[in-house]
């Protein structure tokens, strides 16, 4: 199996992007905020732009060295990359937009098949639905016979329902194609359903791989943590006095590592504590700042009563059921489910 190697950096307005990572079959996500540097990674995968310094190789083929002053150019690299925006020509039909890679109309037209895009066979970009542009921009993509297939944030102009379907295709696709694949997004839903392997890029440095599980049980990162969908994070003392939060953790083992800054708890962990049990280590007396229903639960905001700490970070997430009773609330966290992060 073909094998793409990446070791690079590259200055940027904010930041420098540094990243270097191996990866061999489909499944291979880059999950990061807006802004963090994962459609520049991909960018310079393909050629579209190009790194200050480091080496990008294909098997046995080098296609970007620093040193050696190698850079093939985009069209040579057999590297398929989908952008978010699509990037079909505007004034060119689907079939023209996929025919201008393909040049095989009969293969052209089966592309078209595939996709369920005939009926749009004819008409420009500027005529066409999401989808239609989505399914002709993933036929162009396959039309040049890639050896390694990039996702830039493939669904993020779509509608929850062709969202649902082009998700499905690209599925179908992943199952079928035998080399490298990179996702990259910053939804850990899409994440998890697509891909096995899971990368965190954060201001431009990748800061861990981890397989999929793993990374949703036990992120490496406060900035992982967040990306998998923790909303409650605060800065952690060595003697287990939670910072933002306001209140002394019960910690599992009664002691904090040295290297261990922050620690987290998800929302829906929660346990409705009596109010006897105030000011035991772990437990809040509940300061109710907001209320949301949602559809099938009830989100509450709520701080840690008379802490002097003001912030985001201070305001906690308590994910219940959809009529949950939030008077004289009392909440308190389970220690075997606390996760603590060095940064």
């Amino acid at each position: 199996m073909t094998l793409l190697k990446v070791d690079i950096r590259k200055k940027l307005s904010e930041y420098e992007l540094e990243a270097s990572f191996e990866v061999s079959s489909a499944g291979f996500a880059l999950l990061g905020s807006s802004g963090s540097g994962k459609s520049m990674t991909l960018k310079c995968i393909a050629g579209v732009e190009t790194p200050d310094e480091g080496i990008i190789t294909l098997g046995d083929k080098v296609l970007f060295d620093s040193s050696k002053k190698i850079n093939v150019p985009s069209r040579r690299r057999k590297i398929g990359l989908l952008f978010q925006d699509y990037a079909l020509f505007p004034n060119l039909t689907a079939f023209e937009n996929i025919d201008l890679i393909c040049r095989d109309k009969e293969r052209t037209r089966g592309l078209l098949r595939r996709f369920g895009i005939e009926n749009a066979a004819d008409l420009r970009p500027d005529k066409m639905s999401g989808g239609q542009c989505q399914r002709t921009a993933l036929a162009r993509m396959l039309a040049s016979d890639p050896e390694v297939i990039l996702f830039d944030e493939p669904f993020s102009a779509l509608d929850n329902y062709m969202h649902t379907l082009i998700e499905r295709e690209i599925m179908d696709l992943l199952d079928s194609f035998e080399g490298p694949s990179i996702l990259v997004s910053h939804d850990r839903n899409e994440v998890f359903r697509l891909c096995n392997r899971i990368g965190v890029i954060d201001k431009g440095k990748l800061t861990g791989i981890q397989d999929k599980e793993d990374f949703f049980n036990s992120p490496l990162s406060a900035a992982a943590a967040r990306l998998t969908g923790c909303k409650n994070i605060t800065r952690l003392r060595s003697d287990g006095f939670a910072e933002d939060w306001g209140i002394r953790l019960n910690i599992p083992s009664g002691r904090i590592p040295e290297d261990i800054r922050y620690a987290g708890f998800r929302a829906h962990y929660f346990i409705r504590a009596g109010k006897e049990e105030k000011g035991t280590p772990g437990v809040f007396e509940a300061e109710v700042v907001r209320v949301i229903d949602d559809t099938f639960s009830r989100v509450i905001l709520f701080r840690q009563k008379g802490n002097p700490v003001n912030t985001s970070d201070s305001v906690l997430t308590y994910i219940t059921d959809k009529n949950a009773d939030i008077e004289d609330l009392y909440l308190k966290t389970d220690p075997s489910r606390l996760m603590f992060f060095p940064r």
